[in-house]
């Protein structure tokens, strides 16, 4: 058992536990959120009990009243972050307290019961330390944690769920992209936006996403692999990806992503990626950038780089950008240098073969 405040992890070992070998052959070629490990962690929430049961248990499916309130009014957050092997075979969790603390907020804007932040790291580490053969030691290679929350009450009623199950699933995971990262193709999306003001925008919950799908399709069809938004007040400015922040790079080495102002996640790997670009004495602004200055300073060559950064693909360097209006082509359409510096000095950290003087590191073994 593990303790967590007033919280104490109970254990129960999977009887089914898939054997080392067979576990090996899945390692060697995971791909990304189909290879899932032995256990998993719930905790449960009710009203003027808190949170309780806390259980390190076999990975199961779920037994849900079809009247369940999540299948009808959406309360429902989640979260995403790797746990990666070291060099000396030990294992460390990226900025955990960060994931845990925007795990918070977006409770807050469900109108879900906020979990302890402690508790929730504590989750994260009680599962890893469990499921820790299963963090592959590939290069690119990570155990990638969703820690999600739904709310649970049985009730066809439109109000906060006075009942909630928290759950962390792991998956063994390789590069998010085959062969690398290569320079995606952005299409601009006109008929559609993702979050506005006063919306669920920096909250990281699951109807951003479906909400996202339609224009990822409309992206796909057009020839693209991604679609990116533009802000749903005056449809200028550029926002993010349907899952990913957004950075230019100038011919000054200067950088500029879109500011925090309620409708674009905080991104875990934008924040570090803003601190290395400083450390590194690089100029980053947190600035609005309308999708026309950007098509004006490619063709123009003030723009060199341009790149998509989150914690599945880490860095994804954006080549094209393709819309009923647009059309440009960034740099020389591949890999740039600053984006290949940047994604190279965090996945160093990440995965321990560099200094950590910010601390990001939690080690567990």
């Amino acid at each position: 058992m593990t303790e967590s405040g007033a919280q104490t992890f109970l254990f129960e070992k999977n009887p089914k536990a898939m054997a080392a070998s067979e576990r090996e052959a899945l390692l060697e070629n995971p791909g990304f959120g189909r290879v899932f490990t032995d256990h998993m962690v719930t905790i449960r929430y009710s009203e003027g009990r808190g949170w309780h049961d806390a259980k390190v248990g076999p990975r199961a499916a779920f037994d849900l009243d079809p009247a369940t309130l999540v299948l009808h009014y959406a309360q429902e957050i989640f979260e995403g972050m790797k746990a990666y092997r070291l060099p000396d075979g030990g294992a460390a969790l990226f900025r955990p307290d960060a994931n845990a603390r925007r795990f918070r907020n977006s409770a807050t804007r469900l109108a879900m019961a906020p979990l302890p932040e402690e508790l929730f790291v504590e989750s994260v580490r009680a599962l890893v330390r469990t499921d820790r053969d299963w963090i592959p030691a590939a290069d690119g290679a990570a155990l990638y944690l969703r820690p999600f929350m739904i709310a649970t009450e049985v009730l066809l009623g439109v109000k906060p769920s006075a009942d909630y199950l928290y759950c962390v699933i792991a998956s063994s995971v390789g590069s998010y992209f085959k062969g690398g990262a290569p320079a995606v193709t952005l299409w601009v999306s006109e008929n559609y936006t993702r979050a506005a003001p006063g919306g669920t925008g920096e909250a990281k919950c699951g109807g951003n996403y479906a909400a996202s799908l339609a224009a990822q399709a409309e992206a796909i069809q057009e020839g693209c692999e991604q679609v990116v938004f533009l802000d749903a007040v005056e449809r200028r400015f550029v926002e993010e990806l349907g899952g990913m922040n957004v950075f230019i790079v100038f011919d000054d080495g200067s950088l500029q992503t879109p500011p925090l102002t309620g409708t674009i996640l905080p991104g875990i790997t934008r924040d570090s990626l803003i601190t290395l670009a400083r450390d590194l004495g690089l100029t980053v602004r947190e600035e609005p950038y309308a999708i026309d200055q950007w098509q004006t300073d490619a063709r123009s060559g003030r723009l060199t780089e341009a790149f998509a950064c989150g914690t599945a693909a880490v860095v994804t360097p954006i080549g094209k950008v393709k819309g009923k209006r647009y059309g440009f082509t960034i740099g020389d359409g591949g890999a740039g240098p600053v984006a290949s510096r940047l994604k190279a000095a965090l996945l160093d950290i990440q995965n321990g073969r560099a200094p950590d003087p910010h601390g990001w590191l939690d080690r567990l073994f």
